[in-house]
């Protein structure tokens, strides 16, 4: 059994007055947002709130505690809709893009998000729901975790990196529009002898939102294609 906050048993009652676990939680995600992995520590938490240790680790003893706690408050934020309500596909798209904004809005998450379980009651409910919606597209036994398993990896492969690029825009301080005229000024003398890199560059000067959400359609349509065709030639 793998030592998880969620299977571990209180051996104290809670301290008479202090803090809740709904307030460290969310100071703490507050100090994820705007200081990533490294900001976060147990000093500086119970420091933001004005906390003595014992209110403090009663709830959580270590830091990994406590991101055990603040993963399973991030899957809540996740939407994934009844299959009756949406049909598969549309459904997989909206929880495609809930789960691609959740990680915009905490771009430390996949830095952690598998480096311990998953089984606090959001994680728990958002699995259930995510694979009810592809077990009613047709899919059996394991293919059903495949293919959950399958738009998950994409959304984190495709905006864990867009994630990073607004982060290293903020701490520029510039526009995005500045910091992308700058990056594509350094790129056209740099690819000068490559036509296809040249006319690329110029592609990309439009609405960078735009761009990166047309973008991330463009690679979960072909995904969701593509497990439309292996439904197709297993029925």
């Amino acid at each position: 059994m793998t030592d998880s906050i969620w299977t571990r048993r209180r051996t104290a009652p809670p301290p008479r007055e202090g803090l809740s676990a709904t307030q460290i939680v969310r100071t703490a995600i507050e100090v994820l947002d705007a200081e990533g992995l490294a900001g976060l520590s147990m000093r500086k938490l119970g420091s933001r709130l004005g906390a003595g240790a014992t209110s403090l680790y009663w709830h959580v003893q270590t830091k990994d505690d406590l991101l055990e706690l603040v993963i399973d408050e991030i899957f809540g934020e996740v939407d994934v809709p009844e299959p009756e309500l949406a049909g598969w596909r549309p459904g997989a798209v909206l929880f495609a893009h809930s789960l691609r904004h959740t990680v915009l809005r905490h771009p430390w998450l996949p830095e952690v998000i598998y480096t311990r379980p998953s089984i606090g009651p959001n994680a728990v409910a958002l699995g259930s729901r995510g694979l009810a919606l592809f077990a009613a597209a047709g899919f059996t036994g394991l293919a059903i975790d495949y293919a959950m398993g399958s738009v998950m990896s994409y959304v984190f492969g495709r905006t864990n990196p867009e994630a990073v690029w607004r982060e290293t825009m903020r701490r520029s301080g510039k526009t995005t529009e500045q910091w992308v005229d700058d990056v594509l000024a350094d790129a056209l003398p740099a690819s000068a002898d490559s036509p296809e890199m040249q006319e690329s560059i110029q592609r990309r000067r439009v609405d960078q939102d735009q761009l990166q959400a047309d973008a991330f359609m463009f690679g979960l349509d072909c995904l969701l294609d593509g497990l439309e065709a292996r439904l197709r030639t297993e029925a």
